[in-house]
């Protein structure tokens, strides 16, 4: 990996992120598809994080037992009830309202907050089979990646559009392995998913390019900082970046408000709705 560039800031003020003027429509809508009763937290971090960055419009669909609360906590976005089982996981049935904000979103992220395999499997078929043929990106992230290899005879990832971002222990699961070298694992899911990959910071194009982190404390490590990356990133590919650059952006400014909050209140202990404050600042830094 050592021949693969660092996203230095020097790098990315290089590599200008599409400009983003206009109504919040022209900016870009993103819709978050996750949260059952127990995780409604990690969809919200993603959604608000891709407002943060820079995208216009934000739907959140989530388990209907939350959507009422989730709707008034987070007032910036438009909240949507999924159908439910007895613990408060989405079952996978898509209601028309759904259907609709899957037509309108520039960006669809699916993952954040899901928790049951059986309905987390059947929202991403029907939501890779809505985008087909149309422009909009998609994003899996958590639960949505650790049910894709079951899916791989069903369904297909849009090519060029798609961006995958596990952990090691899912891009594990994505290779059909016990276990994955941090240092590769982001090169091999690529190769084998025919994605855009951001992995224990390096990212990776299945045509062999890859880039890697130059930021990140140990705190990175902490409950729905991945939610929050998967909303950088998902924010970024709504306003037109292509998904390499999404990817490559999105987990520069992660990292970078890891290290600003390392700086102010220490390595660890901070939260991951700090991460998502700080990303503003740190897109106005990087794009200085």
């Amino acid at each position: 990996m050592s021949d693969a560039p660092a996203l230095t800031p020097a790098l990315l003020r290089g590599w200008p992120l599409p400009a983003r003027d206009g109504a919040k429509d022209v900016r870009g809508g993103v819709l978050v598809v996750g949260g059952a009763r127990r995780t409604p937290g990690a969809a919200a971090l993603a959604g608000l994080t891709a407002l943060r960055i820079g995208a216009g419009r934000l739907t959140l669909a989530v388990a209907e037992s939350v959507a009422a609360p989730l709707a008034v906590a987070t007032p910036e976005a438009g909240v949507l009830a999924l159908p439910e089982d007895a613990d408060g996981s989405p079952t996978g049935a898509t209601p028309p309202h759904l259907a609709a904000e899957l037509e309108r979103a520039d960006a669809v992220v699916v993952g954040p907050g899901l928790d049951e395999p059986e309905g987390a499997a059947a929202l991403v078929r029907s939501v890779l089979d809505a985008l087909a043929g149309r422009d909009a990106a998609v994003l899996l992230d958590a639960f949505a990646l650790g049910v894709l290899p079951g899916l791989r005879d069903e369904v297909a990832l849009p090519e060029g559009r798609t961006v995958l971002t596990p952990n090691t222990t899912e891009a594990a699961r994505l290779l059909g392995v016990d276990d994955v070298d941090p240092d590769d694992a982001a090169v091999r899911v690529a190769e084998r998913w025919g994605a855009v990959v951001s992995c224990a910071g390096t990212i990776a194009h299945p045509d062999g390019r890859r880039w890697t982190s130059a930021t990140g404390y140990p705190g990175l490590g902490t409950s729905g900082s991945g939610d929050v990356l998967a909303g950088a990133v998902a924010g970024l590919l709504a306003g037109g970046a292509p998904p390499e650059q999404a990817a490559c952006w999105g987990t520069a400014v992660h990292g970078s408000a890891g290290d600003r909050l390392a700086a102010r209140i220490g390595p660890l202990g901070y939260l991951a709705r700090e991460l998502a404050d700080e990303v503003p600042a740190v897109l106005v830094e990087l794009q200085a």
